[in-house]
């Protein structure tokens, strides 16, 4: 009988639904049923794809804490993440699933309470956080993960690093690819392809930038772009392109497609630190909107990654990636 693994992802910012569909689409390639979960800012690409998700309580740290206050976390983030909890353990017990896999803290603190085999799927790092707060709250998920999941799969762009989470299983970044039949809009080539995240600010002025500057510019989520299936093949077309998010950057490594960081959220300056220290090819760094445009008109060499998302669904299989 065909396993059924249950697959949730973190709501803030569409890159967690991504990946985390990717590895479901592995999963079922494998032969594995799949139930979805997550809800949030990647709630409407799950279901462009055609799958149904359950939408646990909505919780937005980032916004009430990096673009609030303590207080607004303690009012909002704290009692949302009780509820969020509650909604999973209850999807859990409901679905009855073989298997949990996800980049969800709050799915992952759910399935020991429904007595779910847990498979945790982050890159999440405290060495990532400046913050006290950040660093401490971040040690412990991290500790409460490796003590409560089978396998912590770790996708990562970077060889083994210092700052990496002690006892992970490092795979490949993840990406999610189209499947035959699901292309969706044709890809476009482009000199620059222009990816936000839900908490970057000023990329319309850096697209004007981009384009006053001679570039061909595709801005994803501008009023003409068309939502797609994936977007790595996009990527694949593009000769750069300039995020902030980590799953965009694990895009553009599985694309082997040139990238410019531009981060904004704590963990996206942290993963760039990152990327800094290490010296991984095909990346660039950059925290303006002058100096982001003065590296793309210049030379880097193309990333070469394979996408990790069988690798992690092999692990939760109990089989050879």
């Amino acid at each position: 009988m065909a396993p059924t693994v249950a697959v949730a992802h973190y709501p803030e910012g569409a890159g967690h639904a991504t990946r985390m569909l990717a590895v479901a689409r592995a999963l079922e390639a494998r032969g594995a049923t799949v139930t979805l979960a997550g809800g949030g800012h990647g709630a409407r690409f799950i279901e462009f794809n055609g799958y149904e998700q359950f939408e646990p309580a909505a919780v937005d740290f980032i916004g009430d804490y990096q673009g609030g206050s303590l207080a607004r976390v303690l009012a909002n983030s704290l009692p949302n993440s009780a509820h969020r909890v509650a909604d999973y353990v209850g999807w859990l017990r409901r679905e009855q699933p073989d298997a949990l896999v996800t980049d969800d803290m709050f799915a992952a603190m759910a399935a020991e309470f429904a007595d779910t085999r847990l498979f945790v799927c982050t890159h999440n790092a405290s060495s990532y956080y400046d913050a006290v707060i950040e660093q401490g709250f971040t040690w412990l998920l991290n500790r409460h993960q490796q003590f409560a999941a089978e396998d912590f799969l770790y996708p990562s762009i970077w060889p083994a690093d210092p700052g990496d989470p002690p006892g992970v299983t490092r795979v490949p970044p993840i990406a999610l690819d189209v499947t035959d039949g699901d292309e969706g809009r044709p890809p476009v080539e482009t000199d620059v392809l222009v990816v936000p995240s839900a908490y970057s600010n000023g990329f319309d002025e850096l697209t004007d930038r981009l384009r006053t500057a001679g570039h061909d510019v595709t801005f994803v989520g501008s009023p003409d772009w068309e939502c797609v299936p994936a977007l790595l093949p996009h990527l694949r077309a593009a000769d750069r392109v300039v995020c902030s998010g980590y799953s965009t950057v694990m895009e553009a490594a599985v694309a082997g497609t040139p990238c410019v960081i531009y981060p904004f959220t704590d963990e996206q300056h942290g993963v760039s630190r990152v990327i800094e220290r290490t010296g991984v090819e095909g990346f660039q760094v950059e925290h303006s909107i002058s100096h982001v445009v003065r590296a793309v008109g210049q030379p880097l060499d193309p990333p070469a990654y394979e996408n990790g998302a069988d690798h992690a669904a092999a692990h939760v299989l109990g089989e050879r990636p």
